[in-house]
């Protein structure tokens, strides 16, 4: 069952006529997999493109070589970078990156330790952004981060004038 801010946001995307699209890196293909699990509600998904390697994210997102050189696959301007390329690729009225670190072995530092997790995304030509930092097992963290990327368009439709809503019926 999906977290109730999962629910409240597909469902205020399904009532203002809003799709939006995911690219995944670290969630696997999570973020679209808990959306899709709400009845009725399959006329706010747009799509997800899944870019765990970082193959995919240069060739399908095409996100600079370089920038995955100097950041890391997992850091801000490379899914700022996923998030522009998924908005060539999937028409959508949101369109969410998310990349990061839900176990050991990958670009983890003091600075960027796991469980640290990088969301960007565009509502229309609106950036929005965030780092996140969640403790527990991969599963708990990449949970914690699909609630996350929930709250985070939330709140970005607030500030554009749509109202939250959690009515089952009309999902």
């Amino acid at each position: 069952m999906p977290a109730n801010v999962v629910i409240e946001c597909s469902h205020t995307l399904k009532n203002h006529n809003l799709k939006i699209a995911f690219a995944e890196s670290v969630t696997a293909g999570k973020v679209i997999s808990e959306f899709a699990l709400i009845p009725n509600c399959g006329s706010a998904l747009a799509g997800s493109i899944v870019s765990y390697d970082a193959e995919v994210k240069k060739t399908l997102l095409k996100v600079p070589a370089e920038l995955i050189e100097q950041f890391s696959a997992e850091s801000e301007q490379v899914t700022e970078q996923m998030a522009i390329g998924l908005k060539q690729l999937i028409p959508a009225d949101i369109v969410v990156a998310v990349t990061g670190l839900a176990a050991p072995g990958g670009s983890e530092t003091e600075e960027k330790p796991v469980g640290t997790m990088f969301i960007h995304g565009f509502y229309h030509s609106y950036a929005f952004s965030k780092r996140v930092f969640f403790q527990g097992d991969p599963e708990q963290v990449i949970m914690d981060t699909v609630s996350a990327i929930a709250e985070l368009v939330i709140t970005q439709l607030k500030k554009h004038g749509k109202e939250p809503s959690f009515e089952e019926s009309n999902c």
